[in-house]
């Protein structure tokens, strides 16, 4: 059981990230992006403990979900950080120049 939450938090980051990387396409913008995906850390979260709570049949599933959250509101504060750093770096190299 525990192989199939594994699997089902690997699925909602890689999409998560797929979502963000196609509004970052579409807007051009790095922190829009960042923004998608930590609103989606709070939808992938609720459905995650969601799931849990449906299939483990135990109150305490719900904590599964606030880990899901968890790990998709770390991998939104990296793009930022990123989105951060390509700022700097691009207005750096435009000063620069």
């Amino acid at each position: 059981m525990s192989s199939f939450f594994l699997i089902l938090m690997g699925f909602f980051i890689v999409v998560a990230n797929i979502i963000g990387f196609i509004i970052y396409i579409k807007k051009r913008n790095l922190y829009f992006s960042s923004f998608t995906i930590i609103l989606l850390a709070v939808l992938f979260g609720a459905i995650g403990g969601a799931l849990a709570i449906f299939i483990i049949r135990d109150p305490f599933a719900i904590f599964y979900g606030l880990q899901l959250g968890y790990y998709l509101m770390i991998n939104s504060a990296i793009v930022f950080i990123i989105a951060v750093l390509a700022t700097v770096v691009k207005k750096y190299s435009s000063e620069k120049m």
